[in-house]
């Protein structure tokens, strides 16, 4: 078997916002196995600035990975602990390379068009007129759950576009996440909590920077409204940790990225101790191009969970790849009509 890894820098359509700043491309990479004539591809879904392993050894582990391919899947998974992003993409690779097609990887109900994944619409930070446009637009495209990221322009603007939207649809027409990213101040969130909650929000994403695990438990003690841990999960390995952070903080739900924690089976882990804690939890992409969502969307499908899921993020990018997901009035579709635009040796 051999073994090759690639960079791919993906362009933003339009400059995105988040509260750690305005991102206009994303820089990914590509593991390639090849044996009896059959290839491969896995993504390695990197979050510069975010991702536990956005380290300076990032590059130097794909050659290492690449050039021990022959150890296996699950000797790797272990090797590479400390690279969740690199554990996600040797395990799509993996499953690319066994399937009969490289990016059919579990077939179901949902890769033969007969359903459909629930997915949030997402609504990026910006200037409010800017917000404005993209929720009434999630709105026309018949979304039922938006996802806001908050935290980054005035809070008082935020909380306007909130009534904007509860103004025209209540509770039960538009489902309202929102994503602080960690931007409230540790003794103000308290309070933000209480007036975001006004708006009959279904959760917020992580508050407070992550870490400050004795606060962030009280907050989702006493949180008017229900608490989702994102990045919070972020460099925890052991699965003794993972259990450790849940008990200590009880969140009301935990958000699950398979590039930040582990691939799927590290999701896996997460889900075992969330369902044990009775802590709810959903699934989202992180950023990948469309290589990397088709494996998280075929994936999230078999896991059988009917809450939306974050897996909206395929047409951001202008040199995205052509694939068969698409999305329709809120929901995520496998269309079988539609074929990949993708050749190996664009990435040689």
């Amino acid at each position: 078997m051999k073994a090759t890894y690639h960079k791919y820098i993906l362009d933003f359509k339009r400059p995105s916002g988040t509260s750690r700043g305005v991102m206009t491309t994303k820089e990914t990479w590509f593991i390639i196995l090849e044996a009896n004539g059959k290839k491969g591809i896995g993504e390695c879904g990197i979050l510069r600035g975010l991702s536990a392993d956005d380290r300076p050894d990032y590059e130097q582990k794909l050659q290492w990975t690449c050039a021990n391919i022959h150890l296996g899947k699950e000797a790797l998974w272990e090797a590479l602990i400390e690279f969740p992003s690199i554990q996600f993409g040797v395990e799509i690779a993996f499953q690319s390379l066994a399937s009969e097609t490289p990016f059919l990887l579990f077939p179901s109900a949902f890769t033969e068009e007969q359903k459909s994944i629930p997915i949030n619409g997402l609504i990026w930070m910006g200037e409010p007129a800017f917000m404005k446009q993209q929720i009434e637009e999630k709105l026309a495209e018949g979304f039922n759950c938006v996802k806001l990221k908050i935290g980054a322009i005035d809070f008082e603007k935020e909380l306007e576009l909130l009534q904007f939207i509860r103004a025209n649809f209540d509770e039960k027409q538009i489902e309202i996440r929102v994503d602080a990213n960690g931007a409230f101040e540790l003794n103000k969130a308290l309070y933000k909590l209480s007036q975001l909650a006004e708006f009959k929000l279904h959760s917020i994403e992580q508050p407070i920077q992550k870490n400050n695990t004795d606060r962030m438990a009280e907050l989702c003690k006493t949180t008017p409204f229900p608490i989702a841990l994102d990045e919070e999960l972020i460099g925890v390995y052991k699965l003794e940790d993972k259990e450790a952070l849940l008990v200590k903080i009880k969140p009301q739900y935990i958000i699950l990225k398979p590039s930040f924690v582990g691939g799927f089976k590290g999701t896996k882990e997460w889900i075992s101790l969330a369902e044990k804690h009775h802590i709810g939890w959903w699934i989202t992409s992180a950023l990948e191009s469309n290589i990397g969502l088709n494996a998280i969307a075929q994936w999230t499908f078999l896991q059988q969970n009917s809450m939306p899921q974050g897996l909206g993020t395929g047409a951001l990018y202008t040199n995205n790849f052509d694939c068969p997901l698409a999305v329709s009035k809120g929901q995520l579709w496998y269309r079988n009509n539609e074929k990949w635009e993708f050749n190996f040796e664009t990435l040689q």
